[in-house]
Formats: structure tokens, sequence, C-alpha cells
């Protein structure tokens, strides 16, 4: 989970309503966000998502939803010279996410802008990877939380699990990689939505600890490419005592990426 310390004055910006907000590090302190304490805030699955994709300096990346900007942050000082897009629909995260390029001094790999994932008049086919966190609840399964944000961000009220998979296809050239952080009892969902129209498709569960069942997976594919599928070992993130296991350590908080085709020949590279 992402370590809070309390903002300093110094640090506020005119035009942003800073109030109810703190300041949060990911990546070991080497990425530092603004973010409200109730709300959409950055998850450990925003950091996980952000270590698998496999982009290169040079290549270009779009996020849909991008909130506070936490994954699009992440893959930045990850990967130097990467050059990351990310569309937001809400004016305050767009603000935040604004904010915190700026703090970090990553504007000239990040930018953010407004829009709909289910806006797809743009040209298709202009990124090499795609990564989104979409909402996990279906609209009218469960109580809508209050808060905006925080209710389109856990809610599908502007999209459909569909319409955020259409726009990852949308956006990537052939054999560009999608890579998704969802549920892991609605799995079955992301799957059929890619079918036919990627493959490679890659399974990895993130398993709370060991012997309870996962409830995130990460599902990456290639669009338009016919390779079988894999189910992955996936990794357990906690040990018996709540700390981070050391493979989640090393993604969480020392930088390391999470690569899946490494996992699938048995092994994580450093």
């Amino acid at each position: 989970m992402p370590d809070t310390r309390p903002a300093s004055d110094d640090e506020s910006r005119p035009g942003l309503d800073e109030a109810g907000t703190s300041f949060d590090y990911l990546l070991g302190g080497a990425i530092r966000i603004l973010q409200p304490r109730d709300g959409y805030r950055v998850s450990m699955d925003t950091v996980m998502l952000a270590a698998t994709v496999p982009a290169k300096p040079g290549e270009r990346v779009i996020e849909g939803g991008v909130g506070t900007g936490g994954a699009s942050l992440c893959l930045a000082r990850r990967v130097p010279g990467v050059m990351v897009e990310g569309v937001e629909l809400q004016d305050e995260m767009l603000a935040f996410a604004s904010r915190n390029i700026e703090l970090n001094g990553l504007s000239a790999q990040v930018r953010v802008r407004k829009g709909c994932i289910t806006d797809l008049a743009g040209p298709e086919g202009t990124y090499d990877h795609a990564m989104v966190n979409p909402p996990y609840l279906a609209a009218g399964t469960a109580l809508r939380s209050p808060g905006v944000n925080k209710g389109l961000a856990n809610m599908e009220l502007t999209g459909s699990l569909k319409d955020w998979i259409r726009f990852c296809l949308h956006q990537v050239k052939p054999k560009g990689t999608i890579s998704i952080v969802y549920r892991a009892d609605r799995m079955d969902e992301v799957i059929a939505h890619l079918h036919r129209q990627a493959g490679d498709v890659t399974i990895f569960p993130m398993w709370p600890k060991v012997g309870i069942p996962a409830k995130r997976v990460i599902i990456q594919a290639r669009k338009g490419t016919r390779g079988v599928a894999h189910l992955l070992p996936g990794m357990v993130m906690h040990g018996a005592d709540g700390l981070n296991t050391p493979e989640a350590e090393s993604i969480l908080r020392q930088m390391q990426p999470l690569d899946l085709k490494a996992f699938a020949k048995g092994r994580q590279s450093g």
C-alpha cells in the first residue's frame, strides 16, 4: 500500500482545493501523489498494473481512467523515455493528475486529457500498449458510493466492462499489449470480450495470502494475435504477518517490473 505522509504548506497549488487530501508515496518514495483522503485513492492494484506493461523507451502507452495519475507515473518512472497519455472524464481527477505530473517532474513523459473511454472518434491503433483499471462493480449490482469520484471509479456508470476493453482494442496497434487489473470473479467476462480480438492471453492471480482465494487478477493480451492462453502461478502478496512478501516488495517499493513472460517460463526477471 502507499506510504502516507502529511502535505507541507509550501506544496499547495492555487486553483486546486487541497483540503482533505494527503501526499502518498509509491515505489519506495520514487513517486509521490496528492490525492483525496476520502474517495478514489491509489491502491496496490495500481502499482502492480503499471509494473506489468512491457513498455520500452520511446514507446507510447495510453491509460483509460487515469484518476490521480498513479499508474501512469509509476510506469514513466520505471521506464525512462516511455511516453504515457492518460484519459480521464472527471475534472477533479484531471486536476489531481496534472498536479502530480508536475510534482514528480514527469511532464516530458506523461500528459493527461479529458475524455471518456466510450469516445472512439480518434484514429485507431496509435499506441504500443494500453492499461486500464476498470470499475469493479457492474451497474445496479451494489449500492453506489455517495462520493462522485469514488462512485465512478468503483461502479460501471459511464461505460461497461465491454466498453473499457473496446477502448483498449481501439487504441493499440496490431500485436500491441492490453493490460487489465480486475476482479478475479469477473475474469471470465474480460476473456469473453477479448475473444477473437486479442490472443496470447496471460492471467496472473494476486493471492492476498497463502491459501486465500485471489480477489484480483491481471490479464494481459496482444491485439490481433492467436496465441494460446496461460494461467500463471501468480504472486502471494502478504505473508502470515501481514507484511508484503519479498516478491511483492520488489515490485511495490523497489521498482522492479512484473515480467509476465518470465513468469510464463517459470521465473521472474529482476
